[in-house]
């Protein structure tokens, strides 16, 4: 047992972990929106749209996550804008919309020479969390998780049926803002961890591993979460003694899971419904 004891030994180390745990919770719940919304690809976008506001905030002083909720928020406006403003489909909105603010992103960084680490950002490093990024993780998992539970109902039937929700009377508008807000917040969370590059894997990767199981949004997430923290604890484990970013061998573990479950899942297993 020494091998799973040493690495808890060190204060970065359960600090780590005990985000990385934190972090497979959440993604997975809010993941599970996206994926049975068929919008997979809103959490890169939001994800590369925090830079403009990182870079803003960090020039002015300001709280960077800050900067990086308005940016991320601010982006998913824009796609419903030109979704609702022309014949241009949400894919293609997208998809214009991330190469956008990345590049503003990029070339704000330059322009006001700030000191951001992209490089953190982009890619991320878990190992540097400290106890404050802990409880903020923390604060931002309860919060977002309890908001789902009070509203579950409502946004089951948002998720699986936007126009009938309108047509009794649910406020759409006002739940498709908090979708959206609850994913930049996720995302800004899992920026420190995995970085804004990988953190769509983990958003979508324990969701849709759950996905290949069962077949009830509520099931999805809770067998999503535990595939989530199963990711991220194998993953700091891996990291720990194999030497290896910690954020990308979180990856790879969701993407194993993945494969597993697409190949020998009981009921839409690949390889288990050809025997």
């Amino acid at each position: 047992m020494d091998w799973l004891i040493e690495p808890l030994t060190f204060e970065f180390m359960r600090h780590a972990i005990a985000t990385a745990v934190l972090l497979g919770i959440l993604c997975a719940v809010v993941g599970s929106y996206l994926i049975v919304q068929r919008m997979g690809l809103l959490g890169d976008v939001i994800a590369h749209a925090v830079l403009p506001g990182l870079a803003i905030a960090f020039f002015f002083g300001l709280d960077i996550y800050l900067g990086a909720f308005v940016s991320g928020t601010l982006s998913t406006f824009v796609i419903t804008w030109i979704e609702s403003q022309s014949r241009i489909k949400v894919d293609v909105a997208m998809a214009l919309v991330f190469s956008g603010f990345l590049a503003l992103g990029i070339t704000l960084i330059t322009v006001l020479r700030s000191k951001l680490d992209l490089h953190q950002f982009l890619f991320g490093d878990i190992l540097g969390v400290t106890i404050t990024d802990v409880w903020q993780t923390l604060f931002i998992t309860i919060f977002v998780l309890l908001l789902v539970r009070l509203f579950y109902k409502e946004l089951l039937f948002y998720t699986f049926d936007p126009l009938g929700a309108q047509a009794i009377g649910l406020p759409v508008k006002l739940i498709h803002f908090g979708l959206n807000a609850a994913i930049t917040l996720t995302i800004i969370a899992s920026m420190q961890a995995v970085g804004v590059v990988l953190v769509v894997s983990l958003l979508v990767g324990p969701g849709i591993t759950a996905y290949m199981l069962v077949k009830e949004l509520h099931q999805m997430m809770v067998i999503g979460a535990f595939f989530g923290i199963i990711s991220s604890v194998s993953g700091m484990y891996l990291s720990y003694y194999l030497n290896i970013p910690s954020g990308a061998a979180i990856v790879l573990v969701v993407s194993g899971l993945f494969l597993l479950a697409l190949l020998f899942s009981p009921h839409q297993g690949i390889l288990t419904q050809r025997f």
